[in-house]
């Protein structure tokens, strides 16, 4: 994409550790949620929160939430770091998925492209935690110090400016 930044998979909390910054991706988020559990990756997470950036993107937004209303009673893992409230597949199942044009006034101008898959949203941001974009009056866009956390996946368009200013955090 013409980013430049050296990428690696993480896989274990040693590796965590010992990156600049990390980006959660997207997925079920109570199947990543359980596995980040399970191989002792939240713990290393949030540790990590402090010293470094985080990117969540999708289930990675859901993972990053402070609140998952009943997805905590559902048995949903949370790291527990970003001062939100999200609701999980906000705006419906796989084929309510969708793309749209965001403003995000962080990134300029020009409309950015959102490709939005079983997305959640934030239903509130409270302390901290900045909304930078809202869809359908929904926030699908937010940071709160080094943390941020879109509904959409980046990563599915050619515009790279969001991948760009978060490395401006880095």
């Amino acid at each position: 994409m013409g980013v430049k930044a050296k990428t690696a998979p993480v896989r274990t909390p040693g590796k965590i550790l010992s990156c600049d910054a990390l980006i959660i991706p997207g997925g079920e988020s109570t199947t990543v949620g359980m596995l980040m559990e399970k191989y002792a990756l939240a713990d290393a997470l949030r540790e990590a929160a402090s010293n470094i950036p985080l990117f969540g993107t999708c289930a990675g937004m859901v993972l990053l939430a402070k609140d998952g209303g009943r997805l905590k009673r559902d048995g949903q893992p949370l790291l527990g770091l970003m001062d939100a409230k999200v609701v999980r597949n906000a705006y419906g199942r796989q084929r309510e998925s969708f793309e749209a044009e965001l403003t995000v006034k962080a990134l300029g101008k020009a409309k950015y492209p959102g490709v939005f898959i079983r997305a959640p949203a934030i239903e509130k941001v409270w302390g901290r935690c900045r909304s930078l974009s809202v869809h359908d009056g929904r926030i699908v866009l937010a940071r709160e110090g080094s943390l941020l956390a879109s509904a959409f996946h980046p990563e599915l368009t050619s515009d790279t400016r969001l991948h760009e200013y978060f490395l401006e955090m880095v």
